[in-house]
């Protein structure tokens, strides 16, 4: 039932990023809940992988690239769903990081911790 909850927080949380930053764009709900679902998956397989290959950048940068590599899933999941539009990398770092923070926020403010 969580999982279902978080899903439902990130494709509002994809909605309200795209009133923050008018230049990334979601056509829908239905979109952005197919979005929340490909980004999820994306961080389950696609993610860890980038994380163990840029281990040497990563270690080099203190951890700040992770950064990019999160704006590098966020982009990649809008060149392969349409009605997803993020103009940029650049803008995909900035917007996947927003995203991060509004999804946390709500999840925990939401759902609190998980650990009950």
């Amino acid at each position: 039932m969580r999982m279902l909850a978080v899903w439902l927080i990130d494709a509002v949380s994809l909605l309200l990023l795209t009133h923050l930053m008018p230049s990334v764009q979601v056509s829908s709900f239905v979109t952005a809940l197919v979005i929340a679902l490909a980004l999820g998956l994306v961080n389950l397989l696609i993610r860890p992988l980038l994380l163990i290959l840029t281990l040497p950048v990563n270690l080099l940068t203190l951890g700040l690239f992770t950064l990019v590599i999160n704006g590098f899933c966020f982009w990649l999941v809008a060149e392969v769903i349409g009605g997803f539009s993020v103009p940029g990398f650049g803008t995909a770092i900035v917007a996947s990081l927003i995203f991060s923070v509004i999804s946390w926020l709500a999840t925990s403010l939401l759902l609190g911790s998980g650990k009950d």
